[in-house]
């Protein structure tokens, strides 16, 4: 144990990323008062002074402090604490350390931003490139069209030269999607000062309830997909074997 600690301690002096695994127990004061009673925990420090402590299972951490903590090891009776406190916020967390399975640490680094792809503005840029996705016909002008009441994902006319607005969802459309598609269609009648303006909402479902309201108002559904560009699983993959193998 105290050759552990002793590592611990040293990666905390030296600003590193820590994981390590244990049986302990966790005493917190600060956005609420809380024990938990001994049991095997993740334990993980951060660069910027970030805790977390995870059980076994789940992805949520169990208990948390946030960055700008200070930790420190200290040893009371041959008994072993990692202690952690943010002045800042009030808050304290104790850990009595009952045994330690493992303990590793390193000095990273990671500027990084994560990219989404498969956003509604990829589809909007997809839809603008492939507006047979939509239907036959169907000739896009711009993307992201501003209005007052937000940006039309694609805008432009069908075949025989009506306005189309398309709203692109990425998951399913819900009654929010509908009434926002509503009032950019009116909003254009408005500002063209005409009264036919065809409304599309394209996601890959559409609940029954917002499929009513959007037939009810004369406007159609098109099932489309976004596009996943990074997307790994095949959903005709029944088994292990199916996956290829990386070189």
């Amino acid at each position: 144990m105290e050759s552990y600690t002793q590592f611990i301690q040293s990666a905390i002096n030296k600003n590193e990323t820590i994981v390590f695994s244990c049986n302990c127990e966790v005493e917190y004061s600060g956005r609420a008062e809380a024990f938990l009673p001994a049991g095997d925990r993740i334990v993980i420090i951060k660069a910027d002074n970030t805790l977390l402590i995870h059980q076994p299972e789940g992805t949520a951490p169990v208990n948390y402090m946030k960055p700008q903590t200070a930790h420190r090891i200290t040893v009371t009776d041959e008994e072993f604490f990692l202690k952690s406190q943010n002045l800042a916020l009030k808050e304290y967390l104790t850990i009595k350390l009952n045994d330690i399975y493992f303990v590793n640490s390193h000095s990273l680094s990671d500027g990084q931003k994560l990219q989404l792809s498969g956003s509604e503005k990829d589809m909007a840029e997809m839809i603008y490139k492939n507006p047979e996705l939509i239907e036959k016909g169907f000739k896009p002008l711009s993307m992201e069209e501003h209005t007052t009441y937000g940006f039309i994902d694609v805008f432009g006319h069908d075949s025989n030269g009506t306005l189309m607005i398309v709203e692109c969802k990425r998951y399913v459309a819900d009654l929010s999607a509908v009434t926002q598609l509503r009032r950019y269609v009116e909003r254009i009648k408005d500002l063209k000062g005409i009264d036919d303006v065809r409304g599309i909402i394209a996601a890959p479902k559409i609940s029954p309830n917002s499929e009513k309201m959007l037939n009810d108002w004369g406007f159609k559904f098109v099932a489309v997909e976004p596009p996943k560009f990074r997307e790994k699983f095949n959903k005709n993959q029944t088994n292990l074997g199916d996956f290829s193998t990386i070189q």
